[in-house]
């Protein structure tokens, strides 16, 4: 079993609360969180990390703005399945902007030389091994092209992301 991921877009004050961790505790200690946010959730399931492979070459780490897309951010829970049942990754709006603007500068084909799965499998990126040639453009294009469109509209309000690790059943 891996791990999914799921963005949420949220303003950086809510509900006159604006440190991350308490945002993150009163949003996401509700279990039933994803049916009360006011903006639909992004679930990239188990692919979040082949994306952050195909955004910066590496599974895990990477350069600022890229690596925000995926991995970056400042993490709010050390062992969120105590807590939280999953880990919070928090990305405040000043990094969303321009993780935004180089997700939209960046089409897919820019990213897509990058697949490679049995590459990726020596890397330890996960589920790569379970990825045929088709997955590229099946699963991961528009798993990206969504993601895009997340961080733009996020940018364009203003907003931070919340991003959420949790079990992949």
């Amino acid at each position: 079993m891996g791990l999914a991921m799921s963005y949420l877009r949220v303003p950086p004050v809510l509900e006159g609360e604006a440190d991350p961790a308490r945002i993150a505790r009163r949003v996401f200690g509700d279990p039933d969180w994803r049916r009360r946010v006011p903006v639909a959730p992004l679930d990239v399931g188990g692919v979040w990390q082949a994306l952050h492979y195909l955004v910066t070459g590496d599974p895990w780490e990477g350069r600022q703005p890229e690596a925000d897309a995926v991995c970056g951010g400042r993490l709010l829970t050390e062992d969120g399945a105590d807590e939280l049942g999953m880990d919070v990754i928090y990305l405040a709006p000043d990094r969303v902007k321009p993780a935004a603007d180089h997700l939209a500068a960046t089409p897919f084909g820019g990213v897509a030389g990058r697949f490679a799965p049995a590459v990726m499998v020596q890397a330890g990126v996960q589920d790569a091994g379970r990825m045929d040639a088709a997955a590229r453009d099946r699963v991961l294009k528009p798993a990206y092209e969504a993601l895009v469109g997340y961080f733009r509209a996020a940018a364009d309000e203003g907003q931070a992301l919340y991003k959420v690790m949790f079990p992949n059943a």
